[in-house]
């Protein structure tokens, strides 16, 4: 009898040890991409623009997401259906979050779906680092550590409309925020190569930023456009 129980034990513990891995093997990651959108491009470029009901969100850089990452560029999604989005826990949050992380895309709403989507893809997957909370308030906190906008007007690199070349850009950010960017370009219906989304690289405890391990793919022109807003 022994013998038996001893061997349901064995049976037990091996049909749940995938799981287990597989769900450690899910929320490991190297770093974060921290990733913010120009909204003059997106609303250039998408077939479909929505302001939130809060109204038209400032001419500034807005955040997209706090992405973790592999170093071979590829990332985790969707790590754990148990943890889903609630507001609650960011409550104290929801006025910054309106202006520094708007969304545009139709219906746009509050900006809710945008933040559930956020954290349910990318969020989940960073649990072991950084709980509901932190993952929004430290996008925050990087958002206005980096300033993107200050970055470019003060380099004389502004949303009007004008071109200008792709290192004058990644340069500027550089010198400001002390770590090389990498520039993501839309087309507009000229195709022109627009400003789209910067992304700076963030190390694996959320504490700072680090030299990005591997860029995504993807190249801009060697002029490209800051379209107003």
């Amino acid at each position: 009898m022994k013998l038996l129980h001893a061997s349901l034990c064995l049976i037990s513990l091996l049909l749940v040890l995938p799981s287990i891995f597989a769900a450690s093997s899910s929320k490991d990651f190297d770093f974060f991409y921290f990733v913010q959108q120009w909204p003059g491009s997106y609303c250039d470029t998408q077939k479909s623009c929505c302001y939130p009901t809060s109204g038209k969100p400032a001419a500034d850089f807005g955040i997209h997401g706090l992405w973790p990452n592999y170093k071979d560029g590829t990332y985790p999604s969707n790590c754990d259906a148990s943890k889903p989005f609630d507001s609650s826990t960011i409550s104290d949050l929801i006025s910054s979050m309106k202006q520094s992380w708007p969304t545009l895309a139709c219906p746009s709403g509050s900006g809710e779906a945008f933040w559930e989507h956020e954290w349910e893809k990318h969020g989940t997957c960073s649990e072991a680092v950084i709980d509901q909370h932190e993952y929004f308030q430290t996008s925050l906190n990087l958002k206005k550590k980096t300033n993107l906008l200050g970055a470019l007007t003060k380099a004389g690199i502004n949303p009007d409309g004008n071109s200008y070349s792709l290192e004058s850009i990644r340069g500027s950010i550089k010198a400001s925020t002390g770590f090389t960017p990498w520039i993501e370009c839309n087309r507009d219906g000229s195709g022109n190569s627009q400003l789209y989304q910067v992304y700076l690289c963030v190390n694996r405890s959320a504490s700072g930023l680090i030299e990005c391990p591997v860029f995504p793919r993807g190249k801009c022109g060697a002029e490209i456009e800051f379209p107003s807003f």
